[in-house]
């Protein structure tokens, strides 16, 4: 199994190689690379072939249906595969620069604090390194999950003692409130419908009384006291308008000098005069009466 998986990843690895394979690009400046980085010289061209082979040959290796005999044959026969014998070694560096190149970035990763002078001499430690990581990685996992399953299971114990805390409150709640609020909620009730019911019959024993007592015939006398008492009102104002304005013929209430005041006092005084004259006319009337009587 470690040898079909070495195999596996080595073919995967050139796989990736050649599909991620580029021409150097002659039109860049040259830039200052590492020098276990070996990439083809940029001023060099490559042929149209190996071009061609670099795009045609990734879909080839990574198809997952096999080719027929038929099609092997024909794509062997026709460039750019049969002019893969002369290519091999253009691909070859090609490819191997490209590993490298990979290599190195890999390397500058897992020694972000190396001088990149001697990222190279990492290259063969990347392995060792890679499965190191992935060792601790997939401790840190475990323990990460060992930790949530531990978090999930104090909440779920949380959670269930403060619904057992939350029981035990309500249930001595309603212990020492419980019945009490019962009860005087009922009470309070009871006595709303009571004054509800006590207003209702109130109201029809207002309604029966006042059938009983205002029956239609007196209904339509006091409408008619109610009108006479409505015009003897309107006749006593005009009555007063009346007297009001001889009072002001007579200078009684009127705004003015000193001697309309005296005129006002010396009508008053004869009112008063004619009030008591009057009184005394009965008083002697009455004492005639019993006389006459007697």
């Amino acid at each position: 199994m470690k040898k079909h998986r070495l195999k596996a990843a080595k073919r995967q690895l050139l796989i990736d190689a050649i599909a991620t394979a580029h021409p150097p690009e002659s039109t860049k400046p040259a830039t200052r690379r590492p020098r276990a980085v070996s990439r083809p010289d940029a001023s060099s061209e490559l042929p149209p072939e190996l071009l061609d082979l670099l795009l045609l040959l990734p879909p080839l290796l990574t198809t997952p249906i096999p080719l027929t005999a038929e099609s092997t044959t024909l794509l062997l026969t026709n460039p750019p595969l049969s002019s893969l014998p002369s290519l091999i070694p253009q691909l070859s560096l090609l490819v191997a620069s490209n590993l490298q190149h990979s290599a190195v970035h890999l390397a500058r990763l897992a020694s972000p604090n190396t001088n990149p002078s001697y990222v190279h001499r990492a290259i063969p430690t990347l392995s060792t390194h890679v499965a190191s990581q992935q060792r601790a990685l997939f401790s840190q996992s475990s323990a990460l999950c060992s930790s949530r399953l531990a978090t999930a299971a104090a909440l779920t114990r949380l959670l269930a003692l403060h619904a057992t805390a939350r029981t035990a409150c309500a249930r001595a709640l309603e212990a020492k409130h419980g019945g009490v609020a019962r009860s005087l909620e009922l009470r309070a009730a009871a006595v709303s419908a009571g004054a509800r019911r006590g207003a209702a019959e109130a109201g029809a024993a207002l309604w029966a009384a006042r059938a009983d007592v205002y029956a239609p015939e007196a209904v339509a006398a006091l409408g008619s006291y109610a009108r006479h008492l409505r015009d003897g009102k309107a006749r006593l104002g005009e009555a007063i308008r009346g007297l009001s304005a001889e009072l002001k013929a007579y200078g009684v209430g009127v705004e003015g000098s000193e001697g309309d005041k005296g005129k006002e006092r010396t009508m008053r005084e004869m009112a008063r005069v004619y009030r008591d004259m009057e009184k005394q006319i009965e008083d002697i009337k009455a004492d005639l009466a019993r006389l006459g009587k007697a």
